[in-house]
């Protein structure tokens, strides 16, 4: 199905478009369906998932380097156990140097099946232990500028050759729209798939005056720039998604998604997808990774929230069937956690971390990326996980392989990827 076919299909199903010989214009149709109404053939949709790990996760515990001896001398009580070294709950091997935490066993068939690959040693170039700043950086595609006004993803989603006509090209499941989706893309940013709505009833909807009213009051406090476009748009934008109805769309094959909201919002991600609105970016945030005290091992609060991504994922792959073909997953945190543990037996703000790719065309079942070593003599700063993946490089072969954005498009300002080998993540 064309990608302006699904936008079609759902205001014609809903009965939001009764023509009867009027002139567009006459009819008062938003400028997003005339664009849909004459838009050209579309090929295959592909979606992007961004879930973004917000501060900063522990990439040494999470993929373990557990064939590097440094690992286990500079963390006495945090290292996660080797694989088969007697312990109840130990890594999961991958490679014979890298496992997983065992937190992550519900993504491990992934793993096995090749459809989940990890680049270890991956950041930015720039080095901040400021949270806010490397956000900023990675989000805006620009590290070490903090007046880059859009995001990576919104350059990407703007130069792309195939565009959609929906306003639910590009969706943030959260509060307020990240970074990386501002720009001129037109982002819509929702705390859930059943809050997308206004206050107001169904005389005010068909008159437009006071629901735009109703509208304004909604967003009042601070948000009000999430939807970009008139306010009749952001109303048949509403009446879209009533129409798609995505909540109808219960996980299939079994899957199972955490209940919690990382979970929620993945399995929503889901129901949008199957909906067919035309949905080519999701971007999810969990939080919870700043791991100062008390980050545990095998047990304890990064294995609990390790715990929480994988099932989200396992169950999201599932749910998701034979479409997990086009939709692309892709895991990234601000920076990584330093080698060494602390006196609180935690960890603090480091440099490099691991980050997972799963879906689409990956070539899985390999760990990516140049591995720097943990001993003394190899850290940078003495402290961290060298940088040997600019993470520049990873979300641009996400961008132009997988979505189909442009190779001349400058979605990265300043960047030029490496010359020689690609990392060659995705087929």
């Amino acid at each position: 199905m064309g990608m302006e076919t699904c936008v079609r299909r759902s205001f014609l199903k809903g009965g939001a478009l009764a023509l009867c010989g009027l002139t567009a214009e006459a009819a008062g149709i938003p400028r997003f369906l005339v664009r849909t109404a004459h838009a050209g053939p579309a090929g295959r949709r592909k979606a992007l998932v961004a879930v973004f790990q917000r501060g900063a996760v522990d990439g040494l515990s999470m993929v373990v380097p557990h064939g590097d001896p440094a690992y286990y001398a500079a963390r006495a009580s945090i290292a996660i156990g080797a694989p088969a070294s007697g312990k109840s709950e130990t890594a999961i091997d991958l490679d014979g140097f890298f496992a997983f935490h065992p937190a992550l066993e519900p993504i491990k068939p992934l793993w096995d099946a090749r459809r989940l690959a990890v680049v270890h040693a991956c950041g930015s170039p720039v080095s901040t232990r400021s949270h806010f700043d490397a956000q900023d950086y990675m989000e805006t595609g620009t590290p070490g500028v903090k007046t880059t006004p859009d995001g990576w993803l919104s350059r990407g989603l703007v130069a792309r050759a195939r565009t959609s006509p929906s306003p639910f090209r590009a969706v943030a499941l959260g509060p307020q729209l990240p970074r990386a989706l501002r720009g001129e893309v037109g982002a819509v940013a929702m705390p859930s798939v059943n809050d997308f709505d206004v206050r107001s009833d169904v005389s005010a909807m068909a008159s437009g005056v006071n629901a735009r009213r109703g509208f304004e009051a909604l967003y009042e406090q601070g948000v009000r720039d999430v939807i970009h476009g008139t306010g009749r748009e952001t109303f048949e934008a509403v009446k879209m998604l009533k129409a798609a109805d995505p909540r109808k769309f219960e996980p299939a094959n079994g899957a199972r998604y955490p209940r919690t909201d990382f979970g929620e919002k993945l399995q929503q991600v889901a129901q949008l997808v199957k909906a067919d609105v035309c949905l080519e970016v999701a971007f999810v945030d969990i939080a919870g990774w700043d791991t100062h005290a008390g980050q545990g091992n095998e047990r304890g609060q990064l294995a609990y929230r390790l715990a929480d991504l994988s099932h989200g994922l396992a169950a999201f792959a599932r749910d998701l069937g034979d479409v997990m073909e086009d939709t692309l997953v892709l895991t990234m945190s601000e920076f990584g956690r330093t080698v060494r543990e602390n006196g609180n037996r935690g960890t603090d703000h480091g440099h490099a971390t691991a980050m997972l790719v799963l879906g689409g065309s990956v070539r899985g079942g390999r760990v990516y990326g140049r591995w720097p070593g943990l001993a003394p003599e190899q850290l940078f700063e003495e402290r961290d996980l060298a940088v040997t993946t600019d993470f520049r490089q990873l979300f641009a072969e996400v961008a132009f392989e997988h979505l189909g954005v442009p190779r001349e498009a400058k979605i990265f300002p300043g960047f030029a990827p490496p010359r020689g080998t690609p990392l060659g993540v995705l087929a």
